[in-house]
């Protein structure tokens, strides 16, 4: 049995091998398999477009025992209406670099006051199992977007999420300590526990 994962983003693929390593299961990205898969993310949702990327991935796929995993994640800043929600990846283009992207968020908030800064990661994971069935989870963790940047072991707008709590960005977080509270780790560790639950993997 192995894991294919819809993803070429190898900062994800990363983070979803350390959560995921101690199922004992193969996980490759879509990449590595020679599938390339990029449907067009027609969802209103984080978990709708996770099922669209796991599918059209799992459509590809000519081999038994294999799970499809997709995900799809994103920024929420709620005094800009949730934005840029579903459309984070493709928020002022898809090849703009983050630092961009970041630091209109941060103009975007010019003067807006710490209380009315908050902000959230969501991730969607979507799930084709062996025999077809489809299941997903969601994930979440609370913050507020920052001043500035701040911290360079994440990516996309980990710079600028910031949590309270801790007095630091989810990229001054160290990888380990990150994958224990973020959007991702909590929808990959809720989806390992229901792949294990649903194919009985010991």
């Amino acid at each position: 049995m192995k894991i294919i994962f819809a993803t070429g983003n190898a900062g994800k693929m990363k983070e979803i091998r350390e959560i995921l390593g101690d199922m004992n299961i193969p996980v490759l990205s879509m990449k590595e398999v020679g599938i390339d898969a990029k449907p067009e993310e027609t969802g209103t949702t984080f978990e709708e477009n996770a099922i669209i990327k796991a599918k059209a991935t799992a459509e590809l796929v000519t081999e038994p025992d294999v799970i499809v995993m997709a995900d799809d994640s994103g920024l929420e800043v709620d005094y800009l209406n949730k934005e840029p929600g579903v459309y984070s990846a493709r928020y002022m283009g898809e090849d703009t670099p983050y630092s961009i992207k970041n630091q209109n968020i941060i103009d975007r908030l010019e003067g807006v006051e710490d209380e009315k800064r908050t902000a959230r990661f969501v991730a969607a994971i979507a799930a084709v199992l062996p025999g077809g069935e489809v299941v997903t989870t969601l994930g979440t963790i609370e913050g507020k977007i920052g001043y500035e940047e701040r911290g360079t072991n994440g990516f996309g707008y980990d710079p600028i999420f910031y949590l309270p709590d801790m007095s630091k960005s989810t990229a001054q977080l160290p990888p380990e300590e990150k994958n224990k509270i973020s959007h991702r780790g909590n929808a990959l560790r809720a989806m390992r526990q229901k792949i294990i639950e649903k194919l009985n993997i010991k």
